[in-house]
């Protein structure tokens, strides 16, 4: 009986409640090693048999529905002769999801690891005196012009939007990101070529002290190959650019912005020129870098190459 201890101190030795101790002492003393298994739960018993659930996981694991894709829980409840809420139920409780696809897309460089070491050590590990930008070209923010809809949409709706879409006017957004204070850095031109590069260059170069190494993390954007722009990085030896493997925008903290703005300053909102939407993201940038905020970065290489190797021992013959 716990070495004469008392009850308080066994419940603050295994952090539960006096009556629990009590409880367990109790039965123990009454039917001795049987009396600590657990007791038959009031209720219903189970209708659904072991088979029955064996059929259900080997049809949605290993079987395909005819005619359609994937399978559906209403399928699924069709074809094995179980309720929909069974079916929903046992799906849950084992993690099955048919609807759920993951894709991912692994880099073939020979320098994945040094590239992946280089671009995060800039993220963990800042050096002094260097200053790490991380820059990207978004082409998805686009002048859309749409109806309001003016008519009550109910309790909890704060408004609507009619199905009438405008014509669209795609432009190009370059941003350079600083890692370390989280401000940003943009220029907006409508085409994406060397010209529009290297004034975004340009721009960096006079906004950026020059007693400050610029790090410039970016991604193998093909302009960055054109011999002008090649040349220029050559004459600005303070310039050093990352380039991240291929198929891994997500080595770069400015998408992380880029979600930021389009869905605080762009999403949902109704622009008739593209005057007002270079005005609008204007006045987003510049409220923004009022009060930035850092993105925290907790990943690892050393992390990131141990998540790699376990996906590859997963898809390791499939």
């Amino acid at each position: 009986m716990a070495n004469g201890e008392s009850g308080s101190a066994v419940a603050q030795q295994f952090r539960v409640s006096r009556p629990t101790v009590s409880l367990w002492r109790k039965r123990f003393r009454e039917r001795g090693i049987a009396g600590l298994h657990n007791e038959i739960k009031p209720g219903r018993p189970r209708s659904t048999s072991d088979e029955s659930v064996t059929k259900l996981l080997n049809t949605a694991l290993q079987t395909k529905p005819r005619e359609k894709p994937y399978w559906s829980q209403r399928a699924l409840a069709n074809a094995t002769q179980l309720s929909k809420s069974t079916v929903h139920r046992y799906l849950t409780l084992f993690c099955v999801r048919p609807l759920h696809r993951q894709c991912f897309r692994l880099a073939r460089e020979p320098l994945f690891i040094e590239k992946v070491r280089d671009i995060v050590g800039l993220y963990v590990n800042p050096v002094s005196h260097v200053l790490a930008l991380c820059a990207d070209v978004t082409s998805q923010t686009e002048v859309t012009k749409h109806a309001r809809s003016k008519i009550a949409m109910g309790f909890g709706y704060l408004d609507g939007l009619v199905h009438n879409y405008g014509p669209c006017s795609p432009s190009t957004l370059l941003t350079a990101l600083d890692v370390a204070n989280g401000s940003v850095l943009t220029r907006r031109k409508s085409y994406q070529r060397y010209q529009g590069l290297l004034g975004f260059l340009c721009h960096v170069e006079r906004n950026v002290p020059s007693y400050l190494d610029v790090h410039l993390v970016s991604d193998t954007y093909a302009t960055y190959t054109h011999l002008k722009v090649s040349t220029w990085l050559a004459q600005h030896p303070r310039f050093h650019l990352h380039c991240t493997p291929t198929y891994n925008t997500w080595l770069k903290e400015v998408q992380r912005w880029f979600t930021l703005i389009r869905n605080q300053a762009i999403y949902r909102e109704s622009f008739n020129s593209v005057i007002d939407l270079k005005r609008k993201i204007k006045k987003f940038v510049e409220q923004y870098n009022l009060h930035p905020q850092p993105f925290a970065w907790i990943a690892t290489a050393q992390s990131l190459r141990e998540k790699l190797e376990r996906l590859c021992k997963v898809t390791n013959g499939t």
